[in-house]
């Protein structure tokens, strides 16, 4: 505490504090995977948010888990596949329940074995051609980050 010019105690001011508390960041992974054909690996989503809407495979990095680790996890509940993770693709947020922020980074991946269904909080899983995203309701931003990206085209 400093004492002011009036002779009263005042808290140094911070710089960039607004005094709003920051909004929690979700770490998640999503999973970009392409079939010999050019199609897109797509889960519809069971849960909020966006409940219902078509993306890609993915969810929260559990305490302790690296990136590689969260990628071969979440496929495999979601949608049945075992996968090797590739390189990051891109990053991206999302607003989350509650005012949080989803913190997303994607990564390029390989299946390596299994068989597809859906599962954990997957309602379908699905391989897409690209000329048929136009025909789902998709995620928010979905195909503009994905084409930005160059994975779709």
């Amino acid at each position: 505490m400093l004492a002011s010019a009036r002779g009263r105690l005042s808290r140094p001011a911070l710089a960039g504090n607004t005094g709003r508390v920051p909004a929690l960041r979700v770490p998640c992974v999503g999973v970009i995977i392409k079939d010999e054909a050019g199609r897109l690996l797509l889960i519809q989503r069971g849960h909020e948010p966006e409940a219902g809407r078509w993306s890609l495979p993915g969810g929260r990095i559990e305490p302790g888990e690296s990136d590689e680790q969260a990628v071969v996890r979440e496929t495999q509940e979601e949608t049945g596949f075992q996968v090797t993770c590739g390189a990051l693709v891109g990053s991206v947020e999302r607003p989350g329940l509650g005012g949080a922020v989803v913190d997303i980074r994607d990564y390029a991946a390989t299946v390596t074995g299994g068989t597809l269904a859906a599962g954990d909080d997957a309602a379908d899983a699905r391989w897409v051609k690209q000329t048929d995203l136009a025909g789902l309701p998709l995620t928010s931003g979905l195909v503009e980050t994905l084409g930005g990206w160059g994975v779709l085209g």
